[in-house]
């Protein structure tokens, strides 16, 4: 964003124009106070579905840091939906008391609160990044797909699930959706992308069925639109619902653009409110995967849905600072901007842009605590 050497030294000027970026915006019953999203990012900290303290000040700092909405990371509706034994989860009481504590903070800092729910599908049982990332050697437990095929070689064969089963699992997305009103967020996503169960239901790569939830683009959608109509049946009708696609397997191959145009379509007719765009996850050659080399490389994703589907959109993949994120928005691609690994990095992103784009009056974004304190050493600085 700003020089390293002379970070967010605007203090006197002030930019009459607002930018788009900091307009409010507002879904159902909910209003945002800018349009910076932090996406939903896997910590793998969490103990048997259980999260702490990491988890608290990790989420915290982005309300303080001046963020709209702040995503809980992909949140398991079963204990086998886990992708690794670190994965948060949502299938019990005390589950949903440590969560609270996540929202209220959130609140009480200006940001709304969201949490991606999800099942993992043949990408379960697995190690943590950081420990290799494949299938679990010790401790694994039976994962489930719409077909036997294993996600990658040396992986282990699924479960491929029955009606009666799937079934069962409409119910545990439901259940959780019903926790996570009880636990105060404010807005779920249904995750539907990066290989995980859904999205293997949706892709003709890992969908191999035959019955009604296999073959054809409307059977593939069935089971995620089900379970998408359960969570909506649930879930406070003022408080929106999104869903996270994988708007393409990769490039002339599997799950289209337009089947992602076709599926927001439907969504929209269930009452889901924004489709947040990414893509891939499955394992295809290399050749045929997105290239993730240049900043904001999914927007024309958002973009084409936007337009065709014509349903508000979340943009993510490599939006790295203001301008960019601004020019996102103003040029008609996306209605939100989602941040993940930038966020990382820099926790107060959406405060130093507010300030960026705004001058003076962006310092308003900022906590009081932190205000005074580097309004001060901005007049300090620029003195010498």
């Amino acid at each position: 964003m700003m020089s390293e050497n002379n970070p967010t030294l605007r203090l006197e000027v002030d930019n009459t124009i607002q930018p788009l970026l900091f307009e409010p915006i507002t879904f159902r019953g909910l209003t945002l106070r800018n349009r910076v999203v932090v996406s939903p990012m896997a910590m793998y900290s969490a103990n048997e579905g259980q999260i702490g303290d990491f988890h608290l000040v990790h989420l915290g700092r982005f309300a303080l840091g001046g963020a709209g909405l702040v995503f809980m990371e992909a949140t398991a509706v079963n204990a086998a939906g886990r992708i690794t034994s670190g994965c948060a989860g949502l299938w019990d009481s005390p589950q949903v008391d440590a969560l609270r504590r996540i929202t209220s903070f959130l609140h009480a800092h200006g940001a709304a609160a969201g949490i991606q729910l999800v099942h993992s599908g043949f990408k379960g049982s697995s190690q943590k990044p950081w420990e290799g990332g494949g299938p679990l050697a010790k401790g694994a437990w039976q994962t489930v797909s719409p077909s036997e095929e294993p996600f990658d070689n040396g992986w282990p064969a699924p479960h491929a699930l029955d009606e009666e089963e799937i079934q069962l699992l409409i119910e545990d997305f439901r259940t959780a959706a019903q926790r996570a009103a009880w636990a105060g967020f404010d807005v779920i996503e249904l995750h539907c992308a990066h290989g995980y169960l859904l999205h293997a239901f949706l892709s003709p790569l890992s969908n191999r069925r035959t019955d009604q939830y296999g073959g054809s683009l409307e059977n593939r959608m069935r089971f995620p639109l089900e379970v998408a109509q359960a969570i909506r049946e649930v879930w406070p009708k003022d408080q929106p619902v999104f869903v996270r696609i994988s708007a393409v397997d990769g490039v002339n191959i599997g799950w289209s653009i337009e089947d992602s145009v076709t599926f927001a379509q439907k969504l929209k007719v269930i009452g889901i409110d924004a489709i947040d765009c990414s893509s891939g996850g499955l394992r295809i050659d290399r050749s045929r995967q997105v290239p993730a080399r240049s900043p904001g490389f999914q927007v024309p994703y958002a973009a084409r849905i936007r337009r065709d589907a014509d349903i508000p959109v979340i943009a993510v993949g490599l939006i790295r600072d203001a301008n960019q994120a601004e020019t996102i928005l103003t040029e008609g691609h996306a209605d939100l901007v989602a941040l993940a690994r930038e966020m990382l990095f820099n926790p107060n992103w959406a405060a130093q842009a507010a300030v960026e784009l705004m001058g003076h009056s962006g310092w308003e974004l900022w906590p009081q605590q932190f205000r005074y304190w580097l309004q001060r050493r901005v007049r300090q600085l620029a003195k010498n």
